[in-house]
């Protein structure tokens, strides 16, 4: 039986080989939320339900849909999404199927990954929804999340991006050198995700450079891909920039190699953007999400 890791994995393939980049997400719409609760979705949730394709930013579950008096319309079907459950149990050992790859503490305590079904309101009956809004595409809002990153690293103008962690400088390129606006702040909040790695920070990872090539070096990149996407999303600014067919065959090769770590890296994607909104921003969550507290980096 495929482990929950394998399931997510494998539709994250599926998008990767259509041509298209899962977590360059099209903010077309609201963020993906619970109609129940009217919280967000977040880490690999985000990402599954706007694969999903619908107009609609308002999920609930089949049993949620009967409760409020509707139901599922004939023939739809539903779409997966994922939570963290904690085993308590202390003498056990970690399951390489479906736990992270630290399972095994002191403390017994482990988070197993699970899934369950949720279907958009577009495919139910009798159900009533807020009406779907679209973001407004916000520069002001991009430029106020750089200006509010509290114990943020240094910022110094230079040919290219980078983000060294042994210095702790973030080194961005004048907006003039950039084609559009977006591309632009998709570069700049990539490097952002980068310097949470930072020990004074959520301290991901060993505190040194992850050597090209490596694996390190993917996680934490994919980590960074996912977190810019995330921050340009709570502006309403969608990326343009071009992925060509190598880079798309570069992550699934990777991610047949680690089938953990295209939902570890979200989690801790959605981490490294909590931590850069900050607590105002990062205290909206799900009750039910994939990024659970204290969920090893990636296997590290």
């Amino acid at each position: 039986m495929a482990s929950v890791y394998e399931i997510v994995t494998d539709k994250i393939l599926a998008e990767l080989a259509s041509g298209k980049i899962p977590w360059d997400m099209p903010f077309t719409v609201q963020t993906p939320r619970s109609l129940v609760s009217g919280k967000p979705y977040r880490g690999i949730n985000t990402l599954l339900l706007g694969m999903a394709g619908f107009s609609s930013p308002y999920w609930l579950t089949y049993k949620q849909a009967t409760d409020r008096g509707g139901n599922v319309k004939k023939g739809q079907h539903g779409t997966l999404i994922v939570f963290w459950k904690w085993n308590e149990n202390p003498t056990r050992k970690a399951d390489s199927e479906t736990d992270s790859e630290e399972s095994e503490t002191n403390s017994g305590r482990a988070p197993l990954l699970r899934y369950y079904t949720v279907f958009n309101v577009e495919q139910c009956e009798k159900i009533e929804a807020p009406a779907a809004g679209a973001p407004v595409p916000s520069i002001e809002s991009a430029d106020a999340i750089i200006a509010g990153y509290k114990n943020a690293p240094t910022i110094q103008t230079g040919s290219q991006a980078s983000y060294l962690i042994t210095t702790d400088v973030v080194t961005m390129p004048a907006p003039s050198a950039f084609k559009q606006s977006d591309e632009y702040y998709s570069v700049f909040f990539h490097e952002l995700t980068h310097s949470t790695r930072h020990s004074s920070r959520l301290n991901r990872g060993t505190g040194t450079p992850n050597r090209f090539g490596s694996e390190e070096y993917s996680k934490e990149e994919l980590v960074a891909e996912m977190g810019a996407a995330m921050l340009l999303g709570t502006c309403g600014i969608q990326s343009t920039i071009r992925r060509n067919a190598g880079y798309i065959q570069n992550w699934i090769q990777v991610l047949k190699n680690d089938t953990r770590m295209v939902v570890l890296a979200a989690a801790q994607a959605q981490k490294a953007a909590d931590w850069i909104l900050g607590p105002a921003r990062a205290a909206e969550e799900s009750e039910l999400d994939a990024t659970a507290e204290n969920v090893p980096y990636c296997g590290e």
